[in-house]
């Protein structure tokens, strides 16, 4: 097997994980910028990874495999330690939410691809402005500090919630799209 660059830059946004956890626990002032920091780090090696990988021809079976892996679990890690570090009952639905649907439509995919039926629910544009919006709340969240006029963390707050909406709407999507298929196997 080939280590292609972009499969690196997943290896690498996987192992931002223990350094996300440690980064945000850190018992500094500007810990959660720097927590918000890595997290962007991930996030661009994340958009760095599918563009080199497709501009370049440079996909893998592994990379194809190992890339959702390392987004759902920066996004539930992070998640989580969000809801750990806020536990309110807004966070914690949530998070909730985003993390279930990544497991279930993961499960899908896999079960979809035991059959050959993997094309039905590739990845659609409602998918990407999810992942987009959830990005961008987590970095609020993370960074997690209220200036003057605007209450930052509420508009991360905010953001997630709309995140978990397109979560919702964009795995309904999924399920009908591989339900006439889920009943012909049943």
């Amino acid at each position: 097997m080939t280590i292609t660059i972009p499969t690196v830059l997943t290896l690498f946004r996987i192992a931002l994980l223990p350094v996300m956890a440690v980064v945000f626990y850190l018992p500094f002032r500007g810990a959660n910028i720097a927590a918000a920091l890595v997290f962007i780090a991930a996030a661009v090696t994340d958009w760095a990874d599918g563009w080199i990988a497709r501009r370049f021809d440079m996909g893998s079976a592994f990379g194809a495999f190992l890339d959702p892996v390392a987004d759902k679990l920066m996004v539930a890690v992070t998640l989580f330690l969000l809801v750990q570090n806020n536990p309110t009952p807004l966070l914690a639905i949530t998070s909730a939410v985003i993390v279930g649907r990544e497991i279930s439509i993961s499960a899908l995919r896999e079960w979809m691809a035991e059959i050959g039926q993997r094309a039905t629910v590739r990845v659609a544009m409602i998918g990407k402005i999810k992942t987009t919006m959830q990005m961008i709340a987590i970095v609020v969240l993370l960074y997690q500090h209220d200036l003057e006029e605007l209450r930052l963390y509420r508009v991360g707050e905010s953001l997630l919630v709309i995140a978990a909406i397109l979560t919702i709407w964009s795995g309904m999507l999924y399920v009908r799209a591989a339900w006439p298929i889920l009943r012909r196997h049943n």
